[in-house]
């Protein structure tokens, strides 16, 4: 069994110097695969601190950055601003027509509207300092949106035609009867033209128009479009009324004055 041990390391012995050899002989002759090994990590190395340096750097940079950020993005909000400013002010300026002579036109923007009730109304961004008069009208491209009932210095409070107040006088077709158009009280997009005498006949389809018999409207602006009808008392038709202005969506309008409403208002005293 002694002798065995002693075998065994020998044997051991023998492998272990024959490996050193071979070791020896590679690493004598493999100077470049050498070479490669320490540049491979000679660069690994450097990589390293560059990375961690550049990280030091840019957490010192990083306050520098946020701050010409922060600058870049106000003047960049200032622009945003200054464009919208412009775009408002293009889409008041397109409510402005010169169709209606004899009438004062006064661009405004609606700052306040109520919709769900039974006497709505409106506020405006304009008051006497801008012109605005009460008894005045108010109108869009799609149609009548109310009528001036108070003014501040810079703000006008207006009844809108979604309010049970109020009534204007309008005409169906081209050359049709003329009653009074009013708001149905439930679709915000309905009215009711009534007292139109049974001998005028229309058309479902037929457009309605302001008729100019009120000194708060010019005559002919498009209100609506005529659809079913009923006869009242036997004496007049009540015509019901898709309106074109969409009340949901108003914003920009124009305050109409009639220059002559004083003058004409005098014949009645």
């Amino acid at each position: 069994m002694r002798g065995r041990g002693i075998l065994h390391r020998i044997v051991n012995l023998v492998i272990f110097i024959v490996l050193e050899i071979a070791m020896l002989h590679l690493v004598t002759n493999s100077a470049d695969l050498q070479r490669i090994w320490v540049a491979r990590a000679s660069h690994a190395f450097m990589g390293t601190v560059w990375g961690a340096t550049e990280s030091v750097r840019n957490y010192f940079t990083l306050s520098a950055e946020n701050k010409k950020l922060a600058q870049e993005n106000e003047k960049l909000q200032q622009q945003l601003a200054q464009a919208r400013h412009r775009l408002r002010q293009a889409r008041i300026d397109t409510t402005r027509t010169d169709t209606h002579p004899g009438y004062t036109l006064t661009p405004a923007e609606v700052v306040k509207i109520s919709r769900n009730k039974q006497h709505n109304y409106l506020i405006l961004n304009r008051g006497f300092e801008d012109g605005i008069q009460e008894k005045s009208g108010i109108v869009t491209t799609h149609g009548v949106v109310g009528i001036i009932d108070a003014v501040s210095e810079h703000h006008a409070f207006a009844l809108s035609l979604q309010n049970h107040d109020i009534s204007i006088s309008a005409r169906i077709g081209e050359e049709g009867g003329s009653g009074i158009l009013v708001w149905d009280g439930i679709h915000s997009n309905g009215a009711l033209l009534k007292e139109i005498p049974l001998q005028y006949h229309y058309q479902p389809g037929d457009t309605v128009y302001t008729s100019g018999h009120s000194l708060l409207f010019p005559p002919d602006i498009p209100l609506g479009v005529a659809g079913d009808s009923r006869v009242i008392n036997g004496a007049t038709n009540e015509i019901t009324v898709t309106l074109f202005q969409d009340f949901s969506s108003v914003r920009y309008v124009t305050v109409v004055h009639n220059d002559s409403f004083d003058e004409i208002e005098g014949f009645k005293e």
